[in-house]
């Protein structure tokens, strides 16, 4: 029985009940003005909690589709990085010559080999820069610019081929000219991978060695950072007798010397007193430049004197193809990888994140895509506008040496100002505080 009943049933009853007893009217219409607003409250809440209920079900859905969106993004990119590696090693014999266009120029010599990694690069570019174009405002998750990053994959898909398509129409001298923003391009692309990867260095450190005490913490970093140094070092040790076993390999003592080198000092100024930051930030990075060196001195040209690596027949052995596909794969992940990570990027961190704000900022994640197209250009066509590689060969020749061997040492450089930066900074402030305090105390009486 309803509330409504239940005080009609007492309005009746008090009309027959003598007068001393009966119950007024306006008593049972204050009850039920009392109850209504309960039950309406009540109703209220209910809506409010499904609709809140419903809104973090959409988000979530929304979150989800955002995340497997950027993998689609990477397959888009890694079938680009094939395209590009077809027309450079295959494309003028596969493809008949009769269709040639007439920015290809004769045989279609414009539009394979070097020419046609970069016209393949220019289109990856145009499509992932249009990309951050429409979507670097995004902010919340039912935007329509939220829609257009995750959703509508046939209208991007034909935005894709035909943004791939266009760049073999414009002239060889304009493709020229893309080359050379190209290896601008390549270099910010490594800046930022760089960058990337030294906060993934430190977030690394603090997450093995949170806290001094809690000693398994601890141990365990120190466990890992000491695997660290015995890789670095046994990665130097390896190197002199592969590559530089004659005294005449000068320059890969050099490289490799001076690499020794940078381990110590980054290893001395991580345990200085003033910065005290331990083993295991600088061994994981000792680890990354010893790498960078290795992988330089691998990208010397076969033909060179103390190159132990055997000179490249047209079609490449099962060992050069697998190595081939391996760096196509690792230009895809550190470009995926640099994509996603926009907060080692922001200047405010301490923003608060809320329930329809956008997972990763896709205007940051489509810009390093469009860089990275730049970036395995230049790798393509071993930084080298001039001349084409050979067959399955990927970044080889002093060009590509010399842009590893400085990007190891930018590393280096980076990673010390890291450590000495708070140093330097709290001095400075420390200094400038001084001389006004000075003043204040000359100024009493």
């Amino acid at each position: 029985m309803g509330f409504p009943e239940y005080g009609f049933l007492l309005i009746v009853a008090g009309n027959s009940l003598p007068e001393g007893m009966k119950v007024s009217t306006g008593a049972v219409e204050a009850t039920e003005a009392d109850i209504r607003p309960i039950n309406s409250e009540l109703v209220s809440q209910e809506e409010v909690l499904g609709s809140l209920e419903q809104k973090n079900v959409d988000h979530s859905v929304e979150r989800k589709k955002s995340l497997r969106a950027r993998y689609s993004y990477g397959i888009i990119f890694l079938v680009t990085n094939l395209i590009a590696w077809f027309v450079r090693d295959y494309g003028q014999r596969l493809l008949p010559q009769q269709h040639y266009l007439r920015a290809c120029g004769t045989g279609g010599r414009d539009c394979f080999q070097t020419l046609g990694v970069l016209r393949v690069s220019l289109g990856c570019f145009i499509f992932f820069f249009l990309m951050f174009l429409t979507t670097c405002k995004t902010r919340k998750l039912f935007e329509a610019r939220n829609t257009w990053h995750s959703r509508w994959w046939a209208s991007k898909f034909f935005l894709f081929i035909v943004s791939v398509a266009v760049p073999f129409f414009f002239s060889s001298d304009f493709i020229q000219l893309y080359g050379e923003f190209a290896r601008i391009g390549a270099g910010i692309f490594l800046f930022l991978q760089l960058i990337s990867v030294i906060q993934f260095i430190n977030w690394w450190n603090n997450y093995w060695m949170p806290d001094k005490e809690m000693k398994q913490s601890c141990s365990l970093g120190l466990f890992m950072s000491t695997l660290f140094y015995i890789a670095s070092i046994c990665g130097i040790v390896l190197m002199y007798p592969f590559y530089a076993q004659r005294l005449s390999c000068t320059l890969n003592i050099f490289f490799i010397t001076w690499t020794a080198i940078l381990l110590i000092v980054m290893m001395v100024v991580s345990l200085h007193s003033k910065v005290n930051r331990g083993l295991l930030s600088s061994g994981i990075m000792a680890s990354y430049v010893v790498f960078l060196c290795w992988s330089a001195i691998r990208s010397e040209p076969a033909t060179a004197e103390c190159n132990t690596k055997k000179q490249v027949n047209g079609n490449g052995d099962w060992t050069t193809i697998l190595s081939f596909l391996m760096a196509i794969c690792a230009i895809v992940m550190a470009t995926f990888s640099t994509g996603i990570d926009s907060q080692s990027f922001q200047f405010r961190k301490d923003k608060v994140q809320q329930e329809d704000d956008i997972p990763y900022k896709y205007g940051f994640f489509h810009l390093i895509f469009a860089f990275g197209a730049m970036y395995f250009a230049m790798l393509f066509i071993s930084w080298n506008l001039n001349h084409s590689a050979r067959k399955w060969s990927i970044d080889v020749g002093w060009a590509s040496t010399w842009v590893k061997i400085v990007n190891e040492w930018f590393a280096a450089t980076i990673y010390i100002w890291t450590l000495i930066s708070p140093i330097v900074i709290q001095k400075k402030v420390r200094d400038h505080d001084e001389p006004v305090q000075q003043t204040d105390d000359s100024a009493l009486p």
